[in-house]
């Protein structure tokens, strides 16, 4: 890719932001927790789940006020406080008391969730803005990093509890995230748009660059928002039961810890192939094939058994890494990188739609085949959306 190499400064911006994202990926790893922190305060696992809604619920609100607030502040103190937040969370969860199991929605779904939310949005904008030619690549490194913490800390978390107990590993990996935080913070930059020449200044300044009240004035927003929002139904109703459905499906309890494994790679995998290939096809090409992909596997899924399961669920988490990995740079690519941040996090009200209100819907659908069928429905209108968005043909 033409200027990559000799961009070493947006190079130590995208490494330093790869490395930050692999921690503020925790928001994923709270399956992990939830039978150690169940046992521990005596609290019923439904209850215990529900700390992943809080922290997707307040991962979103972190998007969309951590793309005003790294303008306001700069994008070095935005990071560094996201980081500070989870790390705060976390070390607060640490020591909440087993008669106020509760606080857990506080410090580690609303205080840790928001504080993520904050750092990965300010990541990925840096990342974008560095390198405007290669906005897919860029994206895609560090969405992949925030998407493979599931696999690097899934199983340290597990040892760690088992090691040293529950409390004292929330303590561990919040000194350990404050370590990292503090080390790679002032790495994150933005690009000076003011010095002629440069090439996110050229990018920013031959382009119309819209604000959110703007954005929500166009049809694009309403067609990109909408489609993540059905796309990435099928695997927040999924993720949950990956271990489950595997099992009911004919696999041992063993092959079902095997699947949430080979979905976690599937997902980071997902997060920077989908980006790359849309650099070389275009956006909404990528994202009508993954969509139409995902719409299929969900028909599959009334059906197979066995590893044709396996093979389709990790289909269904490599699709869902894509839509992470090109959305951001979707809504770039229509409303320009200079508020991308903040006009991203407009777009993921569908994502957090997705993520709390279809599951408590589909819930109440007991049929699993009719399940599946309604998912496959909810892609085959995404999928729609990406084809009317194709012909607004209002890209900048």
């Amino acid at each position: 890719m033409p200027g990559i190499a000799q961009n070493k400064q947006g190079l130590k911006v995208l490494i330093a932001g790869s490395v930050l994202q692999l921690f503020l990926g925790i928001v994923y790893v709270w399956s992990v927790f939830v039978m150690p922190v169940s046992q521990f305060y005596g609290w019923d696992v439904s209850s215990v789940k529900l700390t992943t809604s809080y922290m997707l619920s307040f991962f979103v609100v972190g998007i969309l006020i951590g793309g005003n607030l790294q303008v306001k502040i700069g994008s070095t103190r935005s990071v560094l406080l996201g980081g500070l937040l989870l790390s705060a969370g976390m070390f607060a969860t640490a020591f909440i008391p087993q008669a106020y199991a509760w606080l857990v929605y506080v410090t580690y779904g609303i205080i840790g969730g928001f504080g993520v939310g904050v750092g990965y949005i300010t990541v990925i904008s840096a990342a974008q803005k560095w390198f405007p030619k290669n906005r897919g690549f860029a994206t895609g490194i560090s969405v992949c990093a925030f998407g493979f913490s599931t696999v690097v800390f899934a199983p340290l978390i597990e040892t760690l509890i088992k090691q040293y107990g529950l409390q004292n590993t929330f303590l561990i990996l919040s000194v350990g995230f404050f370590i990292v935080v503090l080390a790679l913070f002032s790495f994150i930059k933005m690009p000076d748009e003011s010095v002629t020449g440069n090439a996110a200044s050229t990018a920013l300044l031959s382009k119309r660059q819209y604000t959110v009240t703007e954005i929500l004035k166009t049809k694009e927003f309403y067609f990109i928002t909408l489609s993540l929002m059905l796309a990435t139904a099928a695997f927040f109703i999924l993720n949950p039961s990956f271990k489950t459905f595997a099992i009911e499906r004919g696999l041992d309890p063993a092959m079902g810890t095997v699947v949430v494994m080979l979905t976690g790679v599937a997902n980071a995998l997902g997060r920077l192939g989908v980006p790359f290939l849309s650099d070389k096809i275009g956006r909404e090409k990528a994202a009508l094939s993954i969509i139409v992909a995902t719409g299929l596997c969900a028909l599959l899924l009334c059906f197979v058994q066995g590893f044709i399961f396996i093979a389709t669920i990790v289909v269904i988490a490599f699709c869902y890494g894509g839509y992470s990995g090109i959305y951001p740079v979707i809504t770039a690519d229509y409303f320009g990188i200079k508020n991308v941040g903040s006009n991203y996090g407009a777009v993921m009200v569908g994502f957090a739609i997705s993520a709390l209100v279809f599951p408590m819907i589909l819930n109440h659908v007991g049929d699993v085949t009719a399940k599946f069928i309604i998912l496959a429905s909810f892609a085959v209108v995404g999928a729609i959306l990406v084809i009317l968005l194709m012909r607004s043909n209002k890209k900048q």
